[in-house]
């Protein structure tokens, strides 16, 4: 396995922070991922969107990366969401409990109208 299967990056769309994760999420992932949403805290972000669209693969250390995510989310008052999930791992999402922490969304845009109605 390689370190970099995974690129993460943040931006900022209509008052939301946005993580996109491109590639695997695996332990190897686990730096790059607190790293991005520690920088988006900082920031003072309180809406975070984990933006999975070119993501293929989630193992059980990357599900556990995710679950530390949750839980500082909800730590710092923030509100989580993901988007571009295949149906395979929006189904995990839900068996592990993860949905009832972050809305899961088809697309960024789902997401991003979703934050801003939730807001309203």
């Amino acid at each position: 396995m390689l370190e970099d299967e995974l690129n993460v990056s943040t931006r900022e769309r209509d008052g939301v922070a946005i993580i996109d994760l491109v590639g695997d999420v695996t332990t190897f992932a686990e730096e790059k991922i607190n790293s991005a949403y520690a920088q988006v805290t900082g920031q003072g972000a309180r809406h975070i969107l984990l933006n999975f669209r070119q993501n293929d693969y989630i193992n059980s250390a990357g599900i556990a990366i995710l679950i530390g995510i949750v839980t500082e989310v909800n730590r710092n008052s923030q509100k989580l969401a993901v988007s571009g999930l295949s149906q395979h791992f929006q189904k995990i999402f839900r068996m592990v409990g993860l949905a009832q922490y972050a809305d899961i969304y088809q697309d960024e845009e789902e997401a991003i109208s979703g934050f801003t109605a939730a807001a309203a």
